[in-house]
């Protein structure tokens, strides 16, 4: 029986039939008697010293026994031996994280389950349940998954909001004083309207498909905070006071200074903040304001990286700053729209009906009954906004603050990209509302633990992406096979390249 390290059990009989069990070395060559477990006539006791003989040497040297004359039918009964192989990295990694954030408190494996498919295999319902059981050997119903959603539903949007709140809260070292607003659309493939389900203005286009409108509040940083669903319908700058409004008496906050875009800003909610308390800083339409501010603001003649701060009245400063960069873009932009549109014209393809303010359709004008024309002069006009930038707020801060503020609002746009390419939160396979409510809620769960992923990565100075590394984890597999010798289950996560390794060794898996 050899091993290793040239050590090996002898069973050694001499003339009056006893055996000696000792363990051999001839690592050197020669062979050496390095220990006598024992001797005796009796083969129960014998086989009783072989065991020890075995066992002493795996504590001497750490190592198993290999019966090297046999290695294939050892091999066999290893192979055969093996009763599952599944993905473990991502419940390694994601469940670590998801466990450190605290949800973990909602006290079910389904839960944690759908959340963790959602960052690694965004899909159907029923193909989700077709992953877990062929990856992660988890056999689950899709109706299963569908009652669960219902309760889901009912009794735990608030608590994972609640959770996301604290443990943002405290990775911010317990102040969050400045949240960032945005809202976007998600559209079905369906034909008719609910309750829910609208047509409206869509962000992607998609102006016939009925649709929601998510609104999404989130910190410094981009960890989300809260989120709710409106009517596809709502116009987007009615859904900001009450998320706003419900997230600072929930948490009992005294002051706010909210960040949104320029697409929210109306005078109504600008009143509304004021009346309420709050500080804000807004994206401004600076080519709407008044005749005499927008002569202030031309006036200003601004160079590359300049800003400067007028009063727009008692309560409102504006911010505009001007950059180079932005004046290439916007004419870049406006040139391709006016291409654009000549060759429509051209086509025939622009009617009157065509002509209205919005976009670069402000450009067209009506020659007589009949002919549709670009207005040169308009054109021409929109050059001397180029490059201009507007920032609305009542705070105290300087020009250089509320444009540093606001320039992390990118952040939350961000978060709508992942939420809806990255972890697909669209197309929206539900029908129900309080399905699609729950769908929502998983991916806002699964959106908070890819920013905690993103956070500690770079913590550890890493340049790793959260992508690579949930893609590194999907390929860390665990073995489940039962011991030949013994019959004892052992559980084995094979970790081989140097990505795993480092994977394992970045996160303590």
């Amino acid at each position: 029986m050899s091993w290793a390290r040239g050590m090996y059990v002898r069973q050694k009989k001499n003339k009056s039939g006893i055996i000696s069990v000792q363990v051999i070395d001839k690592s050197s060559g020669a062979y050496k008697v390095i220990k006598t477990i024992g001797s005796s006539k009796d083969h129960s006791v014998v086989e009783d010293y072989l065991k020890q003989a075995r066992q002493w040497m795996v504590d001497k040297i750490g190592q198993k026994e290999l019966d090297f004359a046999n290695h294939q039918e050892l091999f066999t009964k290893f192979v055969s031996g093996i009763k599952e192989i599944n993905v473990a990295g991502t419940e390694l990694l994601l469940g670590k994280l998801f466990d450190q954030i605290g949800f973990n408190r909602i006290r079910d494996d389904l839960f944690r389950q759908l959340v963790i498919a959602r960052l690694c295999f965004p899909s159907s319902k029923l193909r989700t349940t077709h992953y877990l059981e062929k990856y992660h050997g988890l056999p689950t119903n899709v109706n299963r998954v569908y009652r669960y959603l219902d309760k889901l539903h009912k009794k735990q949007k608030e608590t994972v909001q609640q959770i996301s709140y604290h443990h943002t809260l405290k990775i911010l070292n317990n102040e969050i004083r400045i949240v960032f607003y945005d809202v976007t659309t998600l559209y079905f493939e369906i034909d008719e309207q609910d309750d829910l389900r609208k047509t409206g203005f869509s962000k992607e286009g998609k102006h016939q498909n009925p649709q929601i409108v998510l609104g999404l509040l989130v910190s410094t940083d981009g960890y989300p905070l809260a989120y709710e669903i409106f009517e596809g319908n709502k116009f987007e700058g009615h859904t900001m006071l009450p998320i706003i409004d419900t997230f600072k008496i929930k948490y009992g906050l005294n002051q706010l200074v909210v960040i949104a875009d320029a697409g929210l800003l109306s005078g109504d909610n600008i009143k509304e903040l004021q009346e309420k308390g709050y500080q804000y800083i807004l994206g401004a339409r600076i080519k709407n304001e008044k005749q005499e501010l927008q002569k202030s603001i031309l006036a200003l003649k601004l160079k590359d990286g300049e800003s400067q701060m007028l009063i727009k009245d008692q309560h409102t400063k504006l911010v505009v700053s001007y950059s180079a960069r932005r004046a290439k873009k916007d004419k870049a932009n406006r040139d391709k729209a006016l291409e654009k549109l000549e060759k429509q014209i051209t086509s025939g393809k622009l009617t009157k009906s065509h002509i209205n303010n919005r976009g670069y359709n402000k450009y067209l004008k009506l020659e007589g009954e009949l002919q549709v024309s670009i207005d040169r002069q308009k054109f021409e006009a929109d050059n001397n906004w180029d490059g201009l930038k507007g920032y609305l707020t009542n705070t105290e801060l300087s020009k250089e603050a509320i444009m540093e503020n606001y320039s992390h609002l990118w952040k939350i746009e961000k978060a709508f990209r992942i939420t809806k390419h990255d972890l697909k939160i669209r197309p929206i396979y539900h029908q129900l509302k309080r399905r699609i409510e729950a769908h929502i809620c998983i991916a806002f769960v699964a959106y908070k633990i890819y920013k905690e992923l993103e956070r500690q990565l770079k913590e550890k100075e890493t340049d790793l992406s959260p992508e690579k590394a949930i893609d590194i984890a999907k390929t860390i597999y665990s073995i489940k096979l039962v011991n030949p010798v013994n019959q004892q289950i052992i559980i084995h996560h094979a970790v081989i390249t140097e990505d795993q390794k480092n994977l394992v060794r970045l996160f303590q898996l």
